[in-house]
């Protein structure tokens, strides 16, 4: 039989593993194309999974529902998520991945436990060259070095408002971790996409913060999302694992 992996979780999260080694159906939830939810006692863990065939063709719904499968075990305990579409070929499979990862894993729980990621999104306008007055014709010479030596200096000056702001918003929040990405976007505006370790107990006053966030950051648009799972805090080398069907 082989395995969907949707995430581990603590196995005292659930008290119906308490006195079974045998997978245990989840009778609340469904995961992908509809699949019956199983907690698989491993270990310390519950790792949650749904059966799995090799013609199964899973789609962009299934990876909503593969997310909101771990959203869910996210209520009720600390969940390291395994990639969409990782699958463990049979129960041996299963049981060899978390035995030869269960210091990894110990390790990660200990430290996400009571954890959350807070996801934010900050738009900032840039004049950078896909601006409009760089759609005019190619051109040579001494107006191409000029161009050259102009695109140089907005790229230093966009790289120095990213910092700013991203020094501004990690005050602003003061996260436990922290992950950060910046790129141009299509409208020539820059995107700094920042996910926020937090303790779960302070998720009210993250929200409170980004409420009147807007007053400092004028010059900016923010999204807030989450709680989540703390997808992107899991160690590097567990989520490089992950591809080829180990957590």
């Amino acid at each position: 039989m082989a395995w969907y992996a949707y995430c581990i979780a603590e196995k005292e999260a659930f008290p119906e593993l308490a006195h079974h080694r045998k997978p245990v159906p989840l009778d609340s939830q469904s995961g992908v194309l509809g699949n019956q939810i199983f907690l698989y006692p491993a270990s310390d863990f519950a790792v949650v999974v749904s059966e799995h065939n090799s013609e199964d063709n899973l789609d962009q719904k299934s990876a909503v529902d593969h997310a909101r499968v771990i959203a869910d075990c996210f209520q009720h305990s600390t969940v390291l998520p395994f990639r969409f579409g990782t699958v463990f070929s049979d129960d041996e499979a299963l049981r060899r991945s978390v035995r030869s990862n269960q210091r990894q894993f110990n390790a990660n729980v200990e430290r996400l436990r009571g954890k959350a990621e807070m996801h934010l999104k900050v738009v900032l306008e840039d004049g950078g060259p896909n601006s409009p007055k760089y759609a005019s014709s190619p051109c040579a010479g001494k107006e191409y070095l000029s161009r050259l030596r102009e695109t140089a200096t907005l790229q230093r000056e966009r790289q120095t408002k990213a910092k700013a702001v991203f020094v501004q918003v990690h005050r602003m929040f003061a996260p436990l971790e922290e992950e950060i990405t910046c790129r141009r976007t299509d409208s020539g505006k820059m995107l700094l996409d920042i996910a926020h370790l937090i303790e779960h107990g302070s998720i009210g006053r993250y929200q409170n913060k980004y409420s009147s966030a807007g007053q400092s950051l004028r010059d900016c648009q923010m999204m807030l999302s989450g709680p989540w799972p703390p997808y992107h805090f899991i160690h590097k080398s567990q989520r490089a694992g992950q591809q080829h069907g180990q957590a």
